[in-house]
């Protein structure tokens, strides 16, 4: 197979753009539920034109697909865990074309990601975790049940993200397998929101509950990264926070956290005077 699809791969290693090339063959156990190619070629590569260029081929009744990906879009998915099955491929991809040991390096970064790498991903999956928890409780009061049950199953899967990453590993597309493993409590409490017998109104209730349990014992490590920036300043405007470059990346969901931040007693709000009267402009510091 890897003979029929070498002219596809070697025309790219020809390139001084391509960093490394690697061949993801289907076999039995393959867990990539989406893929229904029989064979991938991962190409990476600097200063392309496109972000990613997709190309599909058929050979021998068989379907194979090339990623051509940008090193800064690749870098950007890896640190963000937005496209888990590229962790996936890199990880399990056999090496065909490695420019200066690159791939090499890269599946080493990968497993020896630093402690500000790890504090940032889980910034993100709290960030989102309190998200999806807020919304989800302000559903569940207003008598919407089955926006709650989306919200919390949601905020359950971030919360399980961030176990995994608590333990120096990285999500994978068979998620619940490692939760099970790592963090029994949340698996058991996703099952409980799966199976449950009680009504959907009980249900919700009880996994509430539970959860403000367990987001309170992972809200150390989950705003870790973000206290660290809070204490580069003496008090923040709510604008230098969200245009912050090591905030960028959970931005979107940050005026939830600082409120629930807060209420935690981790942040706490200063007030200045503006030009009007009995209005006060809300700055942010580090709770002390």
């Amino acid at each position: 197979m890897e003979d029929i699809l070498r002219p596809i791969y070697q025309e790219r290693a020809s390139s001084k753009n391509t960093l490394g090339i690697l061949s993801i063959e289907k076999r039995e156990g393959w867990n990539y539920q989406e893929e229904t190619f029989d064979n991938i070629l991962l190409v990476i590569a600097k200063e392309v034109e496109k972000n990613l260029l997709v190309k599909h081929y058929a050979y021998q009744d068989k379907k194979a697909a090339l990623y051509i990906v940008d090193e800064e879009q690749l870098k950007e998915w890896l640190l963000l865990g937005t496209n888990r099955k590229i962790l996936n491929w890199l990880s399990d991809g056999k090496i065909v074309f490695d420019r200066n040991d690159y791939v090499h390096r890269l599946k080493n970064e990968l497993r020896e990601s630093s402690a500000n790498e790890r504090n940032l991903k889980m910034a993100i999956e709290f960030s989102k975790i309190i998200k999806s928890y807020t919304d989800g409780k302000a559903f569940f009061h207003n008598g919407h049940y089955m926006d709650a049950y989306h919200h919390i199953s949601r905020s359950l899967y971030h919360l399980a993200c961030l176990a995994i990453i608590e333990k120096g590993f990285q999500p994978e597309q068979t998620m619940w397998d490692q939760v099970k493993q790592l963090n029994p409590e949340i698996y058991k409490l996703y099952e409980e929101l799966l199976t449950s017998n009680e009504n959907i109104e009980k249900r919700l209730e009880l996994l509430f509950l539970a959860s403000e349990f367990l987001i309170h014992s992972h809200t150390e490590s989950g705003v870790s990264h973000f206290l660290n920036v809070l204490r580069k300043k003496d008090y923040w405007s709510i604008d230098d926070l969200i245009n912050h470059p090591e905030v960028k990346y959970y931005a979107i969901d940050l005026e939830t956290l600082l409120e629930y931040l807060i209420h935690q007693n981790y942040v706490r709000i200063v007030q200045a005077e503006t030009k009007g009267i009995h209005i006060y402009h809300r700055f942010y510091k580090i709770f002390s």
